[in-house]
């Protein structure tokens, strides 16, 4: 699998994705190091401060109890201390230095609070380099001037080592983020760039590839298991396509090709008069209309399927509507010799299509009168709820019955068990019943009667109401 370069890596969504949570991460960070900063650099500065304060008061008490000689012995004494941080100056009325560390008082001015940040060199810069410093000046009596301060030179580089360390964290949180950036989208790209070349071989035709699932349990391996099973499906589908088309152009070839020999025939005969073209014209249409119930029972199963049935749900009493269909096959049973009963234990309602439940029942007569021997009884029956199953509608016969590893393929269209293809019908019929059941969420059942076929319509147990009609009629399942 070729991969993916980078100029379309920096396009994918999870690289942009990764580049919006590594901004909002970074926000985060500068808050978080600039509140570092902002306490650790305050509290360097309040610490330097309460050192002044500590040391004016020190030198505060020794001027109380020494006078000016003792104060100006003791600012001596601490300016003389090696590698002191601190700066001393008492001067005269006139800024001119009589002890301490300084050459000369500071050109600033002082801040509203008192305070002075100006920068030192000379002796006490020993590194040669300015230094800034921080203090704060009152006057004595007599209008001498007492100045107490610190060297900052090692605030500055401790708040200098902040900000670098802060900055170098700075800089590794973006490369980070990038890099992870990089390597999460490579990995979300192979991913997906395995499912774009299942998609382009399965574009071209071939349908039994499948996408690999790693079992990792993620968002990909659901996405791979959805994906396989509409592939599967739709695999099916095609399948069952080519079945369909098949078997239509079986069923309708030979019709067709009958069709069109008779009215050959009729117009080839020389002595044929009236009577004989009338004949053929009636075998003719007897053929079209053959034909015109085929796809009379393709529309209707598709249209069933897709849920496009205008007739709205309403209530439909499943007694009512056995009874209604037993009178209408009873005749077509007694002249073939069998016996049409009924089994009818109330008259049980189910949200519905009445049209599309008495053409389901009637497939099922139909199969059952065809296949039943002579002699033989055909039993409709009708049951109410009980508990959690819903009412019930069987159809019972003494016939040849569907072997068991038949029953779901019955179901298909088209399809008959008899190879022969001999006994009329089209092999729609269970076909249309299936797509019925569907489209009201009822379970349809197909089961040995010893002897015969037992098929059941087992509805839900609570139909009815806006909400189940718009939800069965919005069903779609592939035949």
């Amino acid at each position: 699998m070729p991969r993916p370069s980078y100029a379309r890596l920096f396009r994918t969504t999870t690289f942009r994705l990764t580049l919006v949570y590594l901004a909002l991460f970074l926000a985060s960070v500068l808050t978080i190091l600039g509140l570092i900063y902002w306490f650790t650099a305050g509290y360097a500065a309040r610490q330097t401060n309460a050192t002044i304060a500590a040391e004016i008061a020190g030198l505060h008490e020794q001027y109380q109890r020494r006078g000016l000689v003792g104060l100006a012995d003791v600012v001596a004494d601490r300016a003389r201390e090696p590698r002191t941080a601190g700066i001393y100056l008492l001067a005269s009325p006139r800024f001119q230095p009589i002890a301490g560390n300084l050459q000369e008082w500071p050109k600033v001015e002082p801040d509203a609070n008192g305070w002075m940040n100006f920068g030192i060199s000379g002796t006490h810069a020993e590194d040669g380099q300015e230094h800034p410093a921080r203090a704060i000046a009152f006057t004595l009596p007599g209008g001498y001037r007492l100045l107490v301060g610190r060297d900052m030179r090692e605030h500055q580089i401790y708040q200098e080592r902040v900000i670098a360390s802060l900055g170098w964290s700075l800089l590794l949180t973006v490369v980070l983020g990038v890099l992870g950036g990089v390597l999460i989208s490579r990995h979300m790209m192979h991913r997906l760039e395995a499912v774009n070349a299942l998609t382009r071989k399965i574009m071209s035709g071939d349908l039994h590839e499948r996408v690999g699932i790693r079992g990792a349990g993620d968002e990909f391996d659901e996405l791979a298991r959805n994906l396989n099973a509409m592939l599967d499906q739709i695999e099916h589908l095609m399948a069952s396509m080519r079945h369909v088309t098949e078997n239509v152009a079986h069923d309708l070839r030979t019709p067709l090709t009958r069709l069109r020999s008779r009215l050959e025939l009729a117009l080839l005969d020389s002595e044929a008069d009236a009577d004989d073209y009338r004949t053929v014209l009636q075998a003719t249409i007897a053929e079209a209309d053959r034909l015109l119930t085929v796809f009379g029972a393709l529309m209707s199963i598709a249209e069933t399927e897709a849920g496009t049935v205008h007739a709205p749900f309403a209530p439909v009493r499943l007694g009512s509507l056995a009874r209604s269909m037993v009178e209408l096959y009873e005749v077509v049973a007694e002249e073939k010799g069998m016996r049409l009963e009924t089994a009818i234990d109330g008259d049980p309602a189910v949200s519905g299509n009445d049209q599309l439940l008495s053409q389901a029942l009637a497939n099922l007569l139909d199969n059952a009168i065809k296949y039943a021997p002579e002699g033989s009884r055909i039993t409709v029956a009708v049951a109410p709820a009980v508990g959690g199953t819903g009412p019930r509608l069987t159809v019972t016969d003494a016939g040849p019955g569907i072997p068991e590893a038949d029953r779901d393929r019955v179901l298909q269209r088209f399809v008959r068990l008899e190879s022969s293809r001999s006994t009329p019908g089209n092999g729609l019929g269970l076909s249309l019943v299936a797509a019925v059941a569907r489209l009201h969420r009822a379970r349809l059942t197909l089961e040995d009667a010893r002897p015969g076929l037992k098929v059941s319509l087992v509805f839900p147990a609570e139909t009815g109401g806006k909400s189940d009609r718009r939800e069965a009629a919005g069903i779609s399942v592939p035949a």
